[in-house]
């Protein structure tokens, strides 16, 4: 009895719990969205460095750089980005368009330069309402006057048509496979250039001349998927800024964010206190030999971006005496390693001979003990001693 009431409790608890999440919604932002795969800050970027339009469509097309990585018509190559161009007044209207099949055209974005009665011109680059919401515009402030604006307002001026379509592109250009979106967002900030700055605005400068091109505008690819419009693939959200800014995405906004994020080798830094004396002591094995007695102690004074550092090193042997009767003679070799320094001992021969090198990339001031050193012949019956 007892059992049946422990799960009928369990089963009522259940249930109330699942009433109660029903009534819950959440909105949760995507990792990755269609209008990720071209930011509009490059395109500013290459606006800026082209010397006409026809320039710019070269650019936002060079296989090299690869400033775009949509591919609309789902066929695994990136699609061509043709580029039209009307004039209303002071206004040039340049229109950014996929080509995703023939005479199947996609708005992606515009570039609306007016010039106003001050002979300023105000460029804002704003994406199109299908792939990046309503009022996605960055205003680009350019650190040069760029050279495409003496194009502009020119006598017999004749908007910039491109002559490119399905199929028929030109020389420079070949395909491309699109990257996956986390991969694109880093190689794509390098294209930035972030010694400009570019400014999110809500406000449209050029509204009416933007309406009057409205009817006209190229939506092949809206009309075939009219639901994978912004408002439709991010629901509560009324542009790509606003859902960025609720996205964990990592999006450097200048050049040293780029440079401090770029993975590199480990570095080592090392810093020394001027004030702070550094002593290291060694000792060397004695080795037992013979009778011979050789003891010395050095100190070595090291100083290296003026930090001083000493070094005392004790060495003792005792090397008894050698006969040289048959020019017979043995090599032992010890190298201790050691992180300045190498020493390396040479016994058993005819002529006894020590060597101390201790290698250092700065010159050393050595106080050096006096040493004594004595050698036994057995075949001359004489000795002789080095200093």
């Amino acid at each position: 009895m007892k059992t049946k009431l422990i799960h009928l409790s369990l089963l009522a608890s259940l249930t109330i719990g699942s009433l109660f999440a029903q009534d819950k919604t959440t909105v949760t932002a995507k990792n990755s969205d269609i209008s990720d795969n071209l930011d509009l800050r490059a395109v500013a970027t290459v606006f800026g460095d082209a010397k006409d339009l026809e320039d710019f469509e070269r650019r936002l097309n060079d296989p090299k750089t690869q400033i775009s990585n949509l591919d609309l018509n789902n066929d695994n190559y990136v699609d061509y980005l043709r580029v039209i161009e009307t004039v209303e007044g002071n206004v040039h209207l340049v229109v950014v368009q996929a080509v995703l099949e023939k005479d199947v055209f996609q708005d992606v974005a515009t570039i609306e330069v007016e010039r106003d009665s001050n002979n300023r011109v105000q460029v804002q680059v704003v994406g199109d309402v299908y792939m990046y919401g309503t009022n996605y515009i960055y205003e680009p402030v350019y650190v040069h006057t760029p050279i495409i604006y003496t194009t502009f307002w020119v006598g017999n001026y004749r908007p910039y048509y491109s002559s490119w379509y399905w199929g028929y592109y030109p020389s420079y250009y070949s395909y491309w496979n699109p990257f996956p979106i986390f991969r694109y967002r880093n190689h794509i900030h390098l294209h930035i250039n972030f010694g400009h700055s570019y400014h999110y605005v809500s406000h449209r400068r050029c509204a009416s001349v933007y309406n009057n091109y409205y009817g006209r505008r190229g939506n092949g690819y809206e009309r075939m998927h009219p639901n994978r419009s912004f408002a439709h693939r991010n629901s509560g959200y009324s542009n790509r800024y606003e859902l960025d800014s609720r996205r964990n995405i990592n999006s450097p906004r200048n050049r040293s964010e780029i440079t401090s994020n770029s993975p590199r080798g480990t570095r080592e830094t090392r810093e020394y206190n001027g004030t702070t004396p550094r002593t290291r002591t060694e000792t060397s094995n004695p080795r037992n030999n013979g009778t011979r007695g050789n003891s010395g102690t050095r100190v070595v004074t090291e100083n290296r971006g003026n930090s001083p550092r000493v070094t005392n090193e004790n060495r003792g042997r005792n090397d008894g005496p050698k006969s040289n009767r048959g020019r017979e003679y043995s090599e032992n070799r010890s190298n201790s390693p050691r992180e300045r320094g190498t020493v390396t001992s040479n016994g058993n021969r005819g002529n006894s001979e020590v060597r101390g090198n201790s290698s250092r990339g700065n010159s050393q001031p050595r106080n050096s003990a006096p040493r004594g050193n004595s050698n036994s012949r057995g075949s001359e019956g004489r000795g002789s001693g080095r200093g």
